[in-house]
């Protein structure tokens, strides 16, 4: 597969980067509030990983570059009653995750994949990749990233999906 299916709700918002805006907020100790340039100038690193949707497919081997979730929550500095978070799309999406996983070593908040620019249709300019997970808990066109206590489910979990989503145990419906 050169390329992977496109899946969404049936908006696919342009985001223009001149005014791109991610947001970290709830329960951090710093909020945060970056523009393009400002995620671009934290450490920019490149990961390899697989990526399993719920509709029975995979693709291998996908090069992202952008920021490690795991250095973005450090400056956000979630307090000790933070368990989750919940990743909020330009579109009105949003998924729930709990921190530990999405701040795993191979987490990331990518703008590129294969050395190019993230397409708009798969989400550019910036999604999360939680590559152990089903896609669906990597959201696109990411905006906000709400750091709550106790779960909370989103589009897809409110609506018949698994609240965790582990691809390996097959954990599509809750």
């Amino acid at each position: 597969m050169k390329d992977w299916p496109v899946l969404d709700l049936g908006i696919v918002p342009a985001v223009p980067l001149e005014r791109f805006r991610l947001d970290v907020d709830g329960l951090v100790r710093n909020r945060l509030s970056l523009d393009w340039e400002a995620l671009q100038a934290l450490r920019q690193t490149t990961l390899r990983s697989d990526i399993h949707c719920v509709t029975s497919w995979s693709r291998y081997d996908n090069d992202w570059t952008g920021v490690r979730t795991r250095e973005l929550m450090a400056r956000a500095d979630p307090v000790a009653e933070a368990g989750h978070v919940i990743l909020h799309g330009h579109d009105g999406y949003t998924t729930n995750l709990p921190i530990a996983d999405f701040v795993t070593a191979d987490s990331i908040l990518a703008t590129h994949w294969q050395g190019e620019p993230l397409e708009r249709e798969h989400g550019g300019p910036l999604r999360a990749v939680v590559p152990h997970l089903y896609f669906w808990k990597s959201a696109k066109w990411l905006k906000r990233i709400e750091v709550i206590g106790t779960d909370r489910a989103g589009y897809w979990e409110r609506n018949g999906y698994h609240m965790y989503g582990d691809p390996w145990s097959e954990q599509r419906y809750g």
